[in-house]
């Protein structure tokens, strides 16, 4: 297996969201809508099939399709990481393989999440990807999401014996300190990418994180952070952190975080729809006065696409 281990992928990749119409098929015309807008933000990357995502709501033939249209959009322009965990390690290595053929960039692969794995089963689970697919492996720590932990010495074992796992998405609170841990674990050799929407990205940059895959409503503002922050601007990057905290909080609340991204999104006519799939909520108007009272006196791309276009 041949596999750079130059750490190549940083900055900011939003997890794209699936846009679907009213009747809850997906809607591509959105989706093609959607890319351009995160291209126009001059995003790092973008990372599909994640929790922002929807992706455990979507069948394999709506993810083939999804993929086509994504790659008919982005044309190679900007790398793609995508999300190919399973229930199963046999499963994870079946969306592993085929997203390497879908032009992968990279794979985001999170712990099984039903049957909860030992820490036995869990390093054969993540040790067979590692052997079946050639393109570098971001193990995704989500406990919040797959209820399991992953300790960062596993994570370093892993990262020392398979070459091309070479990142790990920090969804662990406190990410701040399990950040710390990992690095220490693995003396630096693999990069850190934070997640949980962005809720602690200035503090993550601090911490030595690499990049931020928050979801995809606001990706102006996050390279905005980004960039000050790899300038030196530290104080800038803070302030605009903070400004946009708020926005960024509340679309973390459990069961309508995928509402708020998409009300967003529809306000400012990126989406036609703000329809999420079961189990996911729509907000009603009571939250939906909330949510927006975040950005009152905040520019967002997202809100003035109408204008743009």
């Amino acid at each position: 297996m041949s596999v750079d281990k130059k750490k190549k992928l940083s900055g900011v990749f939003p997890i794209l969201a699936t846009p679907f119409k009213e009747d809850g098929s997906v809607d591509f015309d959105s989706l093609r809508e959607l890319i351009r807008f995160e291209l126009k933000a001059k995003v790092d990357g973008l990372g599909l099939f994640g929790m922002a995502s929807e992706a455990y709501t979507l069948l394999e033939s709506e993810k083939s399709e999804i993929t086509e249209v994504i790659n008919d959009e982005i044309k190679g322009r900007i790398p793609l990481i995508f999300g190919s965990g399973h229930t199963s390690a046999e499963g994870a290595v079946q969306l592993s393989l085929k997203a390497q053929r879908d032009g992968a960039s990279a794979l985001m692969i999170m712990a099984p999440s039903m049957a909860k794995p030992d820490g036995k089963r869990l390093y054969e689970y993540f040790a067979k990807i590692a052997n079946a697919v050639d393109v570098p492996i971001m193990i995704q720590d989500a406990p919040i999401a797959s209820g399991v932990n992953i300790p960062a010495a596993l994570i370093a074992k892993l990262a020392k014996e398979f070459e091309n796992i070479q990142y790990v998405k920090v969804e662990a609170p406190p990410t701040l300190t399990k950040i710390t841990e990992i690095q220490e674990a693995t003396h630096g050799d693999v990069a850190i990418f934070g997640g949980m929407n962005g809720m602690y990205m200035y503090e993550e940059f601090c911490r030595g994180a690499v990049g931020t895959m928050p979801a995809c409503e606001f990706p102006d503002i996050t390279v905005a952070i980004y960039k000050e922050f790899k300038a030196g601007n530290y104080a800038k990057a803070r302030e605009l952190f903070y400004k946009y905290l708020p926005m960024i909080r509340i679309g973390t609340i459990p069961n309508f975080a995928m509402s708020v991204h998409k009300e967003i999104l529809k306000k400012g006519g990126v989406i036609q729809s703000a329809y999420v799939r079961n189990p996911n909520a729509p907000m009603d108007d009571v939250m939906k006065k909330e949510a927006f009272d975040t950005v009152i006196d905040c520019e967002l791309l997202a809100l003035k696409w109408k204008e743009l276009k």
